[in-house]
């Protein structure tokens, strides 16, 4: 799937069932950018667009890396079974400017009971001129007014391990962030494993128009 049919299930969903829908944008900005416990920048800033109707979700989300753009496309649906479980599938897709990556496209699972969340992530990553890589991702996170933890690991043609922990805080409808993550080396650009700490701070709006 591309950008175009992104955009597709986007625009699908925005025409349909606009009275019972939300829109909201973001802004943040990340003292360092790690994703899944990879670096990818120095003092990113980053920007999305999410539409959320019924449990249905769309969205798109960028942030600057070295070189170039990461730009983001993810729909999906979410919901909540008895008991307090919760639920959801998705797809994302991870596009690049510039030649600091190729093209990541994953099927998202996610399921969620009391303070505890559970997420795999099951994708194919284009490689450049390189054969066409599979890989699993998974976390185990908890969280407690606002203290979190994730533990996380790669399989398949992937591999790597990582942990974080950290705080959260919403003051003044700034939502601020503090994080202290560890991964091993395989994840890491060095011989050795990565140690970061990561501050962040970003806003949210409400873009519904009334």
């Amino acid at each position: 799937m591309n950008i175009r049919k992104i955009a597709l299930v986007a625009l699908i969903l925005l025409t349909s069932g606009a009275a019972h829908a939300d829109v909201s944008g973001n802004l943040g900005f990340a003292s360092d950018y790690y994703y899944r416990g990879i670096f990818q920048a120095e003092s990113s800033a980053s920007g999305g667009l999410d539409y959320e109707s019924d449990g249905f979700y769309v969205g798109t989300w960028a942030a600057d890396v070295k070189d170039g753009l990461e730009i983001d496309g993810y729909f999906g649906y979410g919901g909540e079974l008895a008991d307090g479980l919760g639920y959801s599938v998705g797809y994302t897709g991870y596009f690049y400017t510039g030649d600091f990556d190729d093209t990541y496209q994953e099927i998202n699972l996610g399921s969620s009971l009391g303070l505890f969340a559970l997420d795999v992530a099951v994708g194919t990553y284009k490689n450049f001129s390189g054969p066409t890589q599979n890989y699993t991702h998974y976390s185990l996170s908890v969280e407690k007014s606002g203290f979190f933890g994730k533990y996380a690991a790669f399989s398949q043609d992937f591999a790597g391990t990582y942990f974080e922990a950290g705080y959260s805080a919403t003051v003044a409808e700034i939502d601020l962030g503090i994080t202290l993550l560890f991964n091993d080396k395989d994840l890491s650009n060095d011989s050795e494993s990565d140690q970061a700490l990561i501050f962040t701070v970003s806003r949210s709006f409400d873009l519904n128009f009334k």
